[in-house]
């Protein structure tokens, strides 16, 4: 599915952030998904039509649908990735972190672990690579990061270190299709479209990961997100479930 990277954890000025937090690039302008309406206040947005995809039964039987019929592909895959994973580095096999889902309610997201089983130590005992992790807006390029294993790279790269989300899909705490879920630092940062990450379910692909990933950057991305709850609809999910293999190929903005 479409990747974000692990998502950026925006520390507190107090103590730094937990270093297990996914790496996103430097981002450049936002790229062309077809006319992009602003809605002047989130809570405008919000209102009646933004609830719609949280309460919509055809969208989760979507959801449910596409989880049975490929389970026999995710799950091999994923029984692959993660003998993969335990041959090639020490630590766990999953990755477990905090994001903010529907009404605001936290929820834990699962993903294929991608870093060193001493990635937080390494980071707050290096004070340059600190810096440099704080100056480039807490990320650290991949190919600078020597937090990532190989094998993680290449999970990155592929999307697959996201397979284990179809867990919280089938637990109901993500959708197949919708914002991508953020961190409660970053939730409690975007004031402006707060009410609608609150209003649906995150997503494992949406608008943002089948138009550059990681290439978009915030407020962008976050704009992409308010324009997708703004404007649902059924098919509009299927269109980006059918995009996002493409995506996923093409590799662009995968970090």
């Amino acid at each position: 599915m479409g990747h974000l990277g692990d998502g950026v954890v925006a520390p507190s000025t107090v103590a730094p952030p937990p270093a297990t937090a996914e790496p996103e690039a430097p981002q450049p302008a936002l790229p062309p998904v077809g006319p992009v309406e602003r809605v002047p206040s989130a809570r405008r947005a919000d209102s009646a039509p933004a609830t719609r995809p949280a309460r919509s039964r055809s969208k989760r039987g979507l959801d449910l649908g596409v989880a049975v019929l490929t389970a026999p592909l995710t799950v091999t895959l994923g029984l692959v990735c993660a003998l993969l994973i335990k041959l090639t580095s020490r630590g766990p096999v999953l990755f477990l972190q905090e994001r903010v889902g529907l009404d605001g309610q936290g929820f834990r997201m699962y993903k294929f672990r991608t870093m060193r089983y001493d990635a937080e130590e390494l980071l707050n005992s290096d004070p340059d690579l600190w810096d440099q992790y704080v100056n480039n807006d807490y990320k650290l390029p991949v190919s600078d990061d020597p937090r990532i294993t190989r094998l993680g790279k290449w999970l990155r790269r592929t999307s697959l270190d996201e397979l284990p989300q179809m867990i919280n899909v089938l637990l109901g705490s993500m959708s197949l299709v919708g914002p991508r879920p953020v961190t409660r630092a970053q939730f409690d940062a975007f004031a402006e479209v707060v009410d609608a990450y609150r209003s649906v379910r995150p997503g494992m692909t949406g608008y943002w990961q089948v138009n550059g990933r990681s290439d978009v950057h915030y407020p962008e991305r976050a704009e992409y997100d308010r324009h997708y709850v703004a404007k649902w609809s059924f098919w509009l999910d299927v269109s980006l479930i059918v995009r996002t293999p493409l995506a996923v190929i093409g590799g662009r903005g995968a970090h």
